[in-house]
């Protein structure tokens, strides 16, 4: 969009009686609400929306413009791809929203941002198992342990992990219904839990669509740092949603999310073929990773807001 000299000049006091005008109109409309909190957003949302036009002088053109990018996201939406999450993620919405949403509490795992493949229906796997299904990727090595901020063990405690293979896909981005790179695991009585995955590798958010041509207009990357998705969920706890970091990466302090916190950058230390695996697992030729990453969880009660409902999570 091109600039707009007129965003620069004086606005007459006569036009902007016209334009405030215009946003108490707007405001009004919605005090026949009968749900306060919708009453609230509204009003909010309809100052906030007038006050950037306002500022910002949008033209005619520009707005149509607009319109059209937010058409081309709703018809590159479908069942595997959220090109409104994408967008959300890349103004940085999602994770305004995470952290009001997450308030800190003492010594709690930080969240970040739940991403656009997440899927419901993953592969159940035992302890020590292995969620990648086939992923092409290096062997990882993960455990930990998850418990409360006192350092209570969460015995049972769900843990729900994704990514994508060394390729930078995650499964939902083929054609062949393939579920891999993803499961979910169960802490034992410890609060302990272990499985094998692939160590992460960098990747770009899809960007062949709007939200693509909108990062490549300002100069962005659509790269993402390289990390592994996790949900943990336990009785009487705020869910988790976060991720780790590989140490190193050198698109850490450039994600295209906003998603990395100092707090979620691991290590993911690597070992030469033939060294022995925790679980004596024999990997031949292969060089594997492992990593260790102690969950804490927030007690449910501090969470603010509604979050994201799980019928929703799919998206």
């Amino acid at each position: 969009m091109n600039g707009n000299s007129a965003a620069t000049e004086q606005v007459a006091t006569e036009q902007q009686a016209r334009e405030q005008a215009l946003v108490e109109q707007v405001v009004a409309s919605f005090e026949t609400a009968t749900d306060p909190r919708l009453k609230q957003l509204m009003q909010a949302l309809t100052r906030h929306l007038h006050a950037f036009l306002c500022a910002v002088r949008l033209t005619e053109e520009e707005w149509q413009a607009a319109i059209g990018f937010l058409t081309a996201a709703g018809h590159i939406t479908d069942d595997k791809r959220q090109e409104f999450i994408l967008l959300s993620d890349v103004l940085g919405a999602s994770m305004q929203t995470i952290a009001i949403n997450n308030e800190a509490y003492a010594n709690a795992t930080e969240a970040t941002v739940l991403g656009p493949f997440f899927v419901e229906g993953s592969p159940e796997i035992p302890l020590g198992g292995d969620l990648s299904g086939g992923a092409a990727g290096q062997p990882c090595w993960v455990e930990g342990t998850v418990t409360d901020t006192d350092g209570t063990p969460m015995a049972g405690a769900r843990i729900e992990v994704w990514e994508a293979d060394e390729d930078g896909f995650y499964d939902v981005q083929y054609d062949d219904d393939r579920m891999a790179a993803r499961g979910h695991l169960f802490t034992d009585e410890a609060g302990t839990y272990r499985f094998w995955a692939i160590t992460p590798t960098p990747y770009p958010i899809p960007h062949d669509g709007p939200v693509g041509a909108l990062l490549d207009a300002v100069g962005r990357s659509p790269m993402r740092a390289s990390h592994l998705h996790f949900d943990v969920r336990a009785e009487g706890k705020r869910t988790l949603i976060t991720h780790i970091f590989v140490r190193g990466d050198e698109l850490l302090t450039r994600d295209a999310v906003f998603g990395v916190k100092d707090s979620l950058v691991h290590d993911f230390v690597q070992h030469p073929a033939g060294t022995p695996t925790p679980d004596g697992r024999d990997l031949g030729a292969r060089s594997w990773a492992g990593v260790r990453f102690d969950v804490v969880l927030a007690p449910a009660h501090t969470a603010t807001g509604t979050g994201i409902p799980s019928a929703d999570r799919s998206l």
